[in-house]
C-alpha cells in the first residue's frame, strides 16, 4: 500500500512539474500552409523556425525560459487563418506570432494581433500593404523580414528593361490577393518606366491548362512572361509554353524558386529567374551551418523553399532579440524593442542592423535580394556579380 501511495505521489509531482514547465514557456504562434500547393513554403518556414528555437533553447532560451512553438496549418485559407489567430491569442496566450505565407491570409488575420497588441513577424508573405495595414494607428504591431512586392516588382522591371532589354512583356498572375496585388505592383513599376504590358492575364489556383492565357500573350507579341503565383500553377505555365511550341523566357516573383514548380516543370523550369533573399549555397559561415543543420534535421538535400526556411529561421532570432532587450514578453515592450534593436542580429539572410524603426517595419531593403535562376533542379545565382553580392553581408540601407 505504501508503494502504491509513493507511485501516485510521484506521478503527481511529475505531472505538476510538467505543468509548471509548460506554463513557464514563452509561446510563439506559428501559422502557415502546411498542406496543399503552398505547403513547400509553409513547411520550410516552420522547419527553419524550429531549427532556430532548438538552437536558442539549447543555450538556455530567453529570459531564463524556453521557447515553445505553437504551430497551426492555415491551409492557405483566409477564414482558417482568422480562426487560428483568435485561437492562438485567446486560448494559447502567445506573446508573438510569426509566419503568414499567403498575403490574403495575413491581411485577413493579423488585425486580431494588432487589436491584442501582440507583435507579428511576417516572414514570407510579400504584399506591399501588409506592414502598412495599421500604419495609421498610434502603434503598429506588424513587422516583416521578407522582400515585399514593391522591392520585387522594381527588381523585375529593372532586370527586364536594364540587363535584358525586353519591352514587350506579358503578365500572368493568379486570382488570389497575392497574385493580383503583385500584378498591380508590377504594372506600377512598369508605368514608372513608361512601359505598359502587352498582355495581362489571370488564372485560378488549381488551373491545369494555361493555353488561353499563353495564346493571348503570344498573339500580343510578348518577348517574356512575368508571373505572380505559386508552384503548381507556375509549372503549368512553363509546361504549357512547351506544348504550344512557344518558349520565351520566364521571370517572376520569388516563388519561382519553390520545389513544386521546379519538380513539376522539370527541364521546362530551367532558365526561369526571380528575386531571392537567400539561395541555398554555403557561401558564408552562417549559411553553411544553417544549410547543414536543415539537411541533417529533415533528411533532405534541397530545401523545398530555401527563402522561406531562411526567413523563418531569422524571424525567431529577431523576436528573441527584442524580448531579451525588452526584458519582457509584454507586447508593447517587445514592439518598442523591435523598433529600436540595439545590437545586430546575425541571420541567414543578412546581419540585421537596426532593421526596424517606428516608421519602418520592413527589414529587407532593395540592396539585399539577388536574382536567382533555375538550373538542373536547383536555384543558383543568375549572375557572377550577384553571387559575389550574395556572399557579402548586405545590411539595410
Amino acid at each position: 500500500m505504501n508503494l502504491v501511495r509513493k507511485m501516485v505521489f510521484g506521478s503527481m509531482v511529475l505531472a505538476g512539474a510538467m505543468t509548471a514547465f509548460a506554463a513557464d514557456t514563452i509561446k510563439f504562434g506559428l501559422q502557415g500552409p502546411l498542406t496543399g500547393g503552398s505547403s513547400p513554403m509553409g513547411v520550410s518556414m516552420r522547419d527553419g523556425a524550429k531549427l532556430a528555437v532548438t538552437e536558442i533553447n539549447a543555450k538556455g532560451g530567453v529570459l531564463g525560459r524556453q521557447i515553445e512553438l505553437i504551430e497551426r496549418d492555415d491551409e492557405a485559407k483566409n477564414e482558417r487563418g482568422v480562426q487560428i489567430a483568435q485561437e492562438l491569442i485567446n486560448k494559447e496566450k502567445v506573446v508573438a506570432a510569426l509566419g503568414y505565407i499567403n498575403s490574403g491570409v495575413a491581411l485577413a488575420s493579423q488585425r486580431f494581433y494588432q487589436e491584442a497588441k501582440i507583435p507579428v513577424m511576417n516572414n514570407v508573405a510579400t504584399a506591399s500593404q501588409i506592414t502598412k495595414q495599421f500604419a495609421d494607428q498610434p502603434d503598429n504591431y506588424i513587422f516583416r523580414n521578407s522582400a515585399n512586392d514593391t522591392i520585387q516588382s522594381t527588381m523585375i522591371v529593372n532586370e527586364l528593361l536594364g540587363r535584358r532589354k525586353f519591352t514587350k512583356i506579358a503578365i500572368l498572375a493568379d486570382s488570389t490577393n497575392y497574385g493580383q496585388l503583385g500584378r498591380e505592383d508590377l504594372e506600377k513599376a512598369l508605368a514608372l518606366k513608361g512601359i505598359k504590358a502587352v498582355a495581362i492575364e489571370k488564372y485560378n489556383i488549381k488551373d491545369v491548362d494555361m493555353t488561353p492565357q499563353l495564346l493571348k500573350s503570344k498573339e500580343a507579341g510578348a518577348e517574356i512572361i512575368i508571373t505572380y503565383g505559386i508552384g503548381p500553377e507556375l509549372a503549368q505555365i512553363a509546361n504549357g509554353m512547351v506544348k504550344l511550341g512557344w518558349k520565351v523566357p520566364m521571370m517572376g516573383s520569388w516563388t519561382l524558386s519553390m520545389g513544386n514548380f521546379i519538380d513539376n516543370a522539370g527541364k521546362n523550369a530551367d532558365g526561369a529567374t526571380m528575386p531571392q533573399t537567400f539561395i541555398q549555397e554555403a557561401n558564408t559561415p552562417k549559411r553553411t551551418s544553417f544549410i547543414a543543420a536543415y539537411q541533417k534535421a529533415y533528411k533532405v538535400d534541397r530545401i523545398p523553399s530555401p527563402v522561406s526556411a531562411a526567413q523563418g529561421y531569422d524571424s525567431i532570432y529577431l523576436l528573441v532579440a527584442a524580448i531579451a532587450q525588452a526584458k519582457s514578453t509584454e507586447g508593447p515592450k517587445v514592439r518598442e524593442a523591435l523598433e529600436d534593436l540595439k545590437a545586430p542580429v546575425d541571420g541567414v539572410v543578412t546581419t540585421y542592423n537596426k532593421p526596424f524603426s517606428k516608421a519602418d517595419h520592413e527589414a529587407i531593403t532593395m540592396n539585399m535580394p539577388v536574382i536567382g535562376k533555375v538550373q538542373d533542379g536547383r536555384v543558383i545565382y543568375a549572375y557572377d556579380e550577384d553571387k559575389k553580392k550574395g556572399s557579402e553581408v548586405r545590411t539595410k540601407k
